[in-house]
């Protein structure tokens, strides 16, 4: 079984350690920051599920964001 293939808000692929930046300012659910637009994030995984990333800013550790709010960088 393959990986489903991972894409940005613009269709280009996302893979493992890529950086990637906001293109939207977005309330992370349980608390009360918002990351702000063009935030860049470091050294996302992959999780499996093609519409999902798993990262860390300097705000939250441990964050899953959609894929259809980030662009390549």
């Amino acid at each position: 079984m393959t990986d489903p293939i991972v894409k940005d808000s613009n269709g280009t692929p996302l893979k493992d350690d890529d950086s990637v930046t906001l293109i939207q300012d977005l309330k992370v659910k349980g608390t009360s920051e918002t990351i702000k637009r063009g935030t860049l994030v470091k050294n996302i995984q992959l999780n499996g599920n093609p519409g999902e990333i798993e990262c860390n800013t300097k705000q939250v550790k441990g964050l899953v964001l959609k894929t259809e709010f980030l662009k390549k960088a």
